[in-house]
């Protein structure tokens, strides 16, 4: 097994953070109750049965074989789970209604997405909100990733919210099939470098592969017609107190960006 050492014990959850060849990894375990991050392994337990202990940040731990050891908790894997959504295609079509309600769900009724603002990150025609929607206009990726450089690490938390519309536009261009998503994933990924938290960093080179939380794949595969749309809105939306609202302005932008870009002209 792997040395590792604890990042951070919460009641819902557990990160661990492990020494590879490529640098720090995060491992977390969740509660069954918890955001299903792709970094995590999920308890069937919810967070008020209290089923993690609660132990100090750089507490050591070990990871490997299947198992996960901190303190006196030991996690077995009984089954695993891949945080790549299946989706049709390498490029899949999305309903239009299903867009539609998305970002309903999202800006608000008949609220103009130039209204659309959250907390941590500065607000008005100069921020970067504004730049990203700029960028969105002009299908301009170059100008969305330079809008990163100014969103990486923004805001309050272990997962700002700038890092998080990242996140779920990262996954987005990538899972949607945009035709520059790995450059623009390794830009992110790049800049996310000694500039973010540990676990932030994490969840962006997640994303740039693809992987996604349960929340998120569950409105991609309902945008594709795969299930219940509504629901899979409300719970993404429903995740932390700006991750959840974040990461679904990065997957509209993505939207954004791939319609733009592929549609004929």
């Amino acid at each position: 097994m792997r040395v590792a050492r604890v990042l951070l014990s919460v009641p819902a959850a557990v990160y661990l953070t492990v020494p590879t060849a490529q640098g720090n990894d995060v491992v977390g375990v969740l509660t069954s109750d918890a955001a299903r991050l792709p970094l995590g392994c999920v308890l069937f337990r919810p967070s008020n049965g209290r089923p993690l202990v609660a132990v100090p940040s750089g507490a050591p731990a070990r990871v490997g074989g299947g198992k996960l050891v901190v303190g006196d908790l030991t996690v077995s894997a009984a089954a695993w789970w891949d945080p790549r959504p299946k989706l049709p295609t390498a490029r899949p079509a999305l309903l239009p209604e299903g867009v539609r309600q998305l970002r309903t769900a999202l800006y608000g009724e008949g609220v103009p997405h130039s209204a659309f603002v959250l907390p941590g990150l500065p607000s008005g025609p100069s921020g970067p909100l504004a730049a990203l929607r700029g960028a969105v206009r002009r299908a301009d990726l170059d100008a969305a990733l330079r809008t990163a450089t100014r969103l990486v690490g923004l805001g309050p938390g272990l997962t700002p919210a700038g890092d998080d519309v990242l996140a779920g536009l990262t996954a987005g261009l990538v899972l949607l099939g945009h035709p520059s998503a790995e450059r623009f994933a390794a830009g992110v990924t790049s800049l996310a470098n000694g500039r973010t938290t540990e676990l932030s960093r994490a969840l962006l080179r997640h994303a740039a592969a693809g992987r996604v939380s349960g929340e998120f794949a569950a409105v991609l595969r309902g945008l594709v017609g795969d299930g219940s749309l509504a629901p899979a809105v409300d719970a993404l939306l429903g995740t932390g107190s700006t991750s959840g609202r974040a990461l679904a302005l990065g997957m509209c932008t993505a939207i954004d960006l791939v319609d733009r870009t592929t549609r004929p002209r």
